[in-house]
């Protein structure tokens, strides 16, 4: 796989300094931006691997780790993907997305932590009170919700997505309870519903001094603007089994706000980067900004130190999820033994299972060995030009 041509690294490699003296940043901002600066890089540390077949050897440096990074986040995607296959069911799943109204914008960037909290409990709980209601599906469910804090062009655009199974465990626990064929839940009661809880919410937060009111408008008067409209909620159409899900969910669980391969130039300090015009029918253009603001664009999305942006609710809850997953499968006739090949049946698929070693990676250059640290570089001392190295393996024979 080739690495793309231009790097969100490299932009604030060299704009980066221009950026924090005209904007500024918070600490949880510019640990972000020197995270994804340093990432596979020598700064890091890295080590060196050789192929058990042939001469040829390469470097790899360490991967920064933050979330917020394009270059970490596919094999954190891969891994957290791997874990989920267990927890999936042979059913059609939906994809809800709730979205904050735009006035809401500035409340939410002075008080991330409690606004997108608010965002993710409001939407959890208006699915699961909704869905629970014997005049719509009349069941409990399970969801994942993630929160994204972006659109297309960078700017602020808070909503979340929750990837929901058509279909709960009944009241008693005694059937699994299936959607209608193409409907899940009627979205003009979620947009409803969702508004209400999400303003309760807020006023809870304001009453108790958790929140700093934007500058322009009195919190009061905000919510009367923002109570006046439907809030927008989106429900798409069903689609496949457990492995269509999991391609699915790898395209929203660990997103960041802008990957490498929309990147396009960075000439004359400015940005030119891939994005889709939603408003006309999702047509691919391009947007040239200046790097600092793109720069700015680009933190507004870091979200606060520890704020978990992925979320399991109902029978997926962490602590209901393991005995909730058995009752699943057992109202839907799924069988729950693995096979002994160290893979996972689900539904007639299957998946594969956590517990197989991965293998080391094959050598690009011969394509018939596997590549294996022989050779430890540490990250440079403070004030030190180099990095020092550990021999771990010497024999490549």
């Amino acid at each position: 796989m080739t690495r793309p041509r231009l790097e969100t690294a490299e932009v604030f490699r060299t704009h980066g300094d221009e950026f924090l003296r005209q904007y500024g940043a918070n600490a949880v901002q510019r640990k972000a931006l020197s995270a994804i600066v340093k990432c596979r890089t020598a700064a890091l540390g890295g080590h060196v691997e050789a192929c058990d077949r042939c001469d040829h050897r390469r470097i790899a440096y360490n991967s920064c780790r933050n979330r917020h990074c394009p270059k970490c986040q596919g094999p954190a995607c891969a891994q957290w993907m791997e874990a989920r296959a267990a927890e999936l069911l042979p059913v059609p799943y939906f994809h809800v997305v709730f979205t904050l109204p735009t006035a809401l914008g500035p409340l939410a960037l002075g008080n991330p932590r409690i606004v997108y909290g608010l965002l993710l409990q409001a939407a959890a709980e208006t699915l699961s009170e909704v869905a629970a209601d014997p005049q719509h599906l009349g069941a409990e469910i399970g969801f994942l919700s993630v929160l994204h804090t972006w659109g297309q062009n960078l700017l602020h655009h808070p909503h979340v997505h929750c990837v929901v199974p058509a279909g709960g465990i009944s009241p008693d626990g005694t059937r699994w309870v299936r959607c209608r064929n193409g409907f899940f839940l009627p979205v003009r009661v979620l947009s409803r519903v969702f508004r209400g809880k999400f303003i309760a919410g807020l006023k809870r937060a304001a009453a108790g001094g958790q929140l700093t009111p934007p500058a322009a408008a009195s919190l009061e008067r905000l919510l009367d603007q923002v109570v006046r409209h439907d809030w927008v909620v989106y429900a798409k159409r069903p689609f496949g089994g457990p492995r269509q899900v999991l391609k699915y969910l790898a395209r929203y669980t660990h997103r960041v706000a802008i990957s490498n391969r929309r990147l396009v130039a960075l000439r004359d300090g400015r940005v030119t980067f891939r994005w889709k015009n939603y408003a006309q029918g999702g047509r691919t253009r391009s947007m040239t900004l200046a790097a600092t603001e793109f720069i700015r664009r680009f933190l507004l999305h870091v979200l606060p130190t520890g704020f978990m942006k992925i979320r399991h609710y109902g029978f997926l809850a962490n602590r209901f999820r393991a005995a909730k997953r058995e009752l699943c499968r057992k109202l839907l006739h799924v069988p729950t033994a693995e096979p002994a090949d160290g893979t996972a049946s689900l539904g007639g698929e299957t998946l594969p299972s956590r517990d197989v070693e991965p293998r080391a990676p094959r050598c690009p250059h011969c394509a018939e060995g596997r590549l294996h640290v022989i050779l430890e570089l540490l990250p440079p001392r403070r004030g030190s030009a180099c990095a020092t190295a550990t021999i771990l393996y010497e024999d490549t024979s």
